[in-house]
This record gives C-alpha cells, structure tokens and sequence, in this order.
C-alpha cells in the first residue's frame, strides 16, 4: 500500500463503499485526480471529535470517480506509538460509514482507510506544533527553508512565533549548534516528527 505522506501509520482499517448501479462503461481516460471535497473533510472532523478523537490528517487520492480518503485519528493527548488501537479505528470507521454511504458529494465507489497516525506523526495545525514542542521534527518545502539552501530542515522543535493573525505565524526550528530558524508556516509543504530509537545501554 502506498502512502501519500511518505510517513506509514502503525495499522489502518478500511471501508469500501459502493453505492447505487456500477458505471463500468465510462471510458478510463475521463477520470482524474480525486480532489478533496471541503464539506466532508468539515463533518469528519466533527464526527471524530464526538468519538472523543481527534483528525490528525485527511489525505484523498486515487480517483475522482474511486476516491481513496485516507483518515488519521489519534487521542488528544497521546504520545506517538501510545495512541488510538485497531479498535479504536474500526470504530471510527462504523461511525462514519452509514453517513459516508449516503453523502451526495462522493461517487458511487469509494474507499476509506482510518489509521493511527504512527510515530512519525504528521504536523499540520497549530496545536501540533505547540503540543510536541521539543521532539525532533523535519519540514518539507517546494522552496528552500529558514533562510537555508535546502527544501528539507530537521532539528529540535522549539515552539512556534505568532504573526499577523491566526493563519500567519512561524515554526521555529533548533538546529544542531542552537542555532534556532524562523520558518512561516505557509512555506511548509510537509511537517512530521522523527522518531529515534531509544537507546537502553
């Protein structure tokens, strides 16, 4: 199974849905890219957050007539690897699958695969960077970091700078030597912890 991320969960559970008569004929050349759809995404959260869950990460791929959506939950709270179960995920999903069976926005056949979000947890809100500040993390972007000649930075977390407003604010990044790089969020393409092995001697 391949991930967008890059970064595997610890397990998922998947659904497949298939609703109303197949539409095989179409011709294959039609289809396109699945785009995420704005008002699911919205309800999801919601729906996990009355399973006292909460979103990590919502990722579509696949098609636009067989979209995969590909849902990661964890506690509030939880330290990576000492989160949500695979029960906890088939939970989820038989929560979310009579509701996603009759939503008009999603194609006849679609697939859901609800995970945990593993231990190099994605980053994407606020929250996140505030809440694992001081773990190891690495930022990704389509355009060189921090001041840096590189698109990829890895270092210690050491909180976020608030800008202009809620949207506008800066991950700041520890490197090795202590040298500590502003980089505004909206340069970061990608952002997840980086998990060390721990060594018992």
């Amino acid at each position: 199974m391949e991930w967008g991320s890059g970064w595997p969960p610890l397990f998922f559970t998947p659904v497949f849905g298939v609703r109303g008569p197949s539409q095989g004929g179409r011709n294959r050349t039609e289809r396109t890219v699945a785009k995420p759809i704005p008002e699911i995404d919205a309800e999801l959260e919601a729906r996990v957050d009355d399973l006292g869950m909460e979103v990590v990460e919502i990722e579509w791929a696949g098609s636009d007539r067989r979209p995969i959506l590909r849902l990661r939950v964890d506690f509030p709270g939880s330290q990576p690897g000492d989160g949500v179960t695979v029960e906890d995920c088939v939970r989820v999903s038989r929560a979310i699958e009579p509701w996603l069976d009759e939503h008009p926005h999603l194609p006849e056949k679609y697939t859901v695969e609800v995970s945990s979000p593993g231990v190099e947890r994605p980053l994407h809100r606020k929250r996140d960077f505030r809440r694992f500040e001081g773990d190891q993390v690495a930022l990704k972007g389509r355009q060189p970091l921090g001041g840096t000649k590189s698109k990829r930075l890895e270092g210690e977390l050491a909180g976020i700078r608030e800008g202009s407003d809620e949207e506008q604010y800066s991950v700041l990044i520890r490197r090795k030597g202590g040298e500590v790089l502003a980089v505004p969020r909206n340069d970061i393409e990608k952002a997840h912890l980086v998990f060390r092995w721990k060594d018992d001697h």
